[in-house]
């Protein structure tokens, strides 16, 4: 049936929305596509819904070429299968918690690994019954701190999630590439650029993860990439760790007056005015504090030495310390550890090392894989306003461990030798993550091989952001006028609009709406009568149906107007050539 504007529910905007940030957002508000509800939540209305469903269409074609089944899973879970695999307390406030009317605990499903893995479990006992690969279409919420840009970063959004269960590691191999190419096709049939790299594995291990990552200035993820194909996300991103240099065993550290010089730049605008020797932050020793919530909610205090031309970078920090929550210092923790000298902190002391979990203060130290054996440096003396040179590692400090929480920059080395990378923006828009058996192990997932002996299972896991992707096509096909869909998902295939004052052109107009709908396209119809065409035209450009038919004063003369919207051009043909035209898909 030929969809009506008359009576389909619709109302645009003239003016942006006040909290919208980037164009996406604007734009499918604007349009009518979706509605606020609450902050990151939003109610989709009929033109969303279309567009959503078609990109829903070509991952469920996808997935069933790659030989995965849809099940579907409730959004509201019980907190036992999340508290067996640790994740009721590791998602911390990332997660909406609600008790029912007996006081029994539920969350609303931020991910659903832990139902795939007991459905399978309650299902199959023999490694005759794998591989299998199932997946679902289905809302996922998080509580995050600060949603922002619409559909692109929500606290409730729709995911496909799939994860594959095989007997065998070599197995795991061959569904995860599967998956991978499946990945592959769907963002092409989208018309999505898009990156893979290498992704960090988090607290759950595997062998391999990989992210694809859509590069666009709006994107909240940097990666980095080399000329010669490496390309990581930065969170995954390896320093080379350089040789390990001699150094004199005999020599010492040199302690000297370093008044007011609490920051990095004021200690090397300081040692090159006093010491000898050119100086720059790259030769100083910076003793980050930072402070650790764990799990179990207890705190702890870590300081980390990195190079003082780096900064902390922040999500990397955070995938370092997982599960743990990361924050700087306070100075009510720096009261409770007086022997802490803020702004002349080092590992090393006259008296001492006052950093590690051997020292005075027993705080564990870890270092930037950049300070390895016998580099030397100028750092904090542990004495106020005092500094210290020629502090070399593995001489006169010793860290407990090695951590990458400092940023990467363009020009660094790719880790595989390609050469140096470049930083990019990007925005995920699907992983792919050998989860190996963590899940399985934990709950119970084994089968019988074909030895009669009990195995774990191993699995796979294969997300992809379906929403995210519905705001990513728009902030990529839109002007100054409104959206501009792909064919493959746009929620129509054509608009005709009755653009005329006499009744003939909307006598038309119906005509060829219903010639195009019996020749197999999708079409809404601007029947509305009493909407000047100027108006009609404007919604047109705003909602972005690719390809719009006027029906205007030429009607009589069956006479009508194709409009391009991708191209803008427009083209005056008979209705037979207009019908012949767009029924060519």
């Amino acid at each position: 049936m030929v969809t009506r504007l008359s009576n389909f529910f619709l109302r645009t905007l003239r003016e942006d929305p006040a909290e919208a940030e980037v164009a996406s957002h604007r734009l499918l508000i604007r349009a009518g596509y979706i509605r606020r509800a609450a902050p990151g939540v939003f109610t989709w209305l009929p033109l969303g819904l279309k567009v959503k469903a078609r990109i829903e269409a070509i991952v469920r074609e996808e997935m069933a070429n790659a030989g995965a089944q849809e099940v579907h899973f409730p959004a509201l879970l019980p907190r036992e299968p999340y508290e067996l695999s640790g994740r009721w307390e590791s998602y911390g406030d990332g997660i909406f918690r609600l008790q029912d009317r007996k006081g029994a605990d539920y969350l609303l499903a931020p991910t659903h690994e832990e139902m795939f893995t007991l459905l399978v479990k309650d299902l199959y006992s023999s490694y005759k019954d794998l591989p299998l690969t199932i997946y679902q279409i289905q809302d996922k919420y998080r509580d995050e701190a600060r949603p922002r840009a619409g559909l692109l970063r929500g606290r409730e959004f729709t995911m496909k999630d799939a994860y594959s269960f095989d007997a065998s590691d070599a197995g795991l191999e061959t569904s995860y590439q599967a998956q991978r190419d499946a990945y592959e096709r769907i963002f092409q049939r989208l018309g999505l650029e898009y990156v893979i790299v290498n992704a960090d594995n988090g607290l759950m291990g595997g062998a391999r993860s990989e992210e694809f990552l859509h590069p666009t200035p709006v994107g909240e993820d940097t990666f980095v990439r080399s000329a010669g194909g490496y390309a990581a996300n930065v969170e995954a991103f390896s320093t080379e760790v350089p040789d390990a240099i001699g150094f004199d065993a005999d020599a010492a550290p040199v302690v000297f007056d370093s008044p007011d010089t609490p920051t990095i730049e004021t200690l090397v605008a300081h040692a090159n005015a006093n010491l000898d020797g050119d100086y720059t932050a790259a030769d100083t020793l910076k003793n980050v504090v930072l402070a650790l919530t764990h799990v179990d909610g207890t705190r702890e205090l870590v300081v980390v030495g990195i190079p003082g031309d780096r900064e902390v970078d922040e999500k990397r920090a955070e995938v370092a310390f997982a599960p743990a929550e990361v924050e700087t210092a306070t100075a009510d923790d720096f009261e409770k550890n007086p022997l802490l000298v803020r702004g002349y902190i080092g590992p090393w002391s006259p008296t001492g090392a006052v950093l590690g979990e051997e020292s005075a203060t027993g705080i564990r130290y870890l270092v930037d894989p950049r300070v390895s054996e016998g580099t030397s440096w100028i750092t904090g003396a542990n004495i106020d306003q005092k500094h210290a040179h020629s502090v070399v590692a593995g001489r006169d400090f010793f860290a407990d461990g090695v951590v990458e929480i400092a940023n990467v920059r363009a020009g660094d080395p790719a880790p595989d030798g390609s050469g140096p990378v470049e930083l990019a923006r990007g925005m995920e828009i699907g992983h792919v993550f050998q989860l190996g058996r963590f899940f399985a192990e934990t709950l119970g997932l084994k089968v019988l091989n074909e030895n009669g002996k009990l195995v774990t299972v191993t699995m796979g896991s294969y997300g992809i952001g379906i929403t995210r992707i519905l705001a990513i096509i728009a902030e990529l096909h839109n002007d100054e006028k409104g959206l501009i869909w792909p064919a493959s998902v746009a929620p129509f295939d054509v608009q005709v609009v009755a653009a005329g004052r006499d009744q003939v052109a909307f006598d038309v107009a119906t005509e060829l709406s219903a010639q195009l709908e019996s020749a197999g396209l999708d079409v809404l119809y601007d029947d509305r009568p009493k909407v000047s065409p100027g108006v009609k035209f404007g919604d047109a450009e705003l909602v972005g149906v690719p390809k719009i038919v006027i029906v205007g004063r030429g009607a009589a003369d069956g006479q009508v107007e194709l409009w391009d919207r991708s191209t803008g051009d427009r083209e005056a043909v008979s209705v037979e050539e207009a019908l012949q035209q767009l029924s060519r898909r």
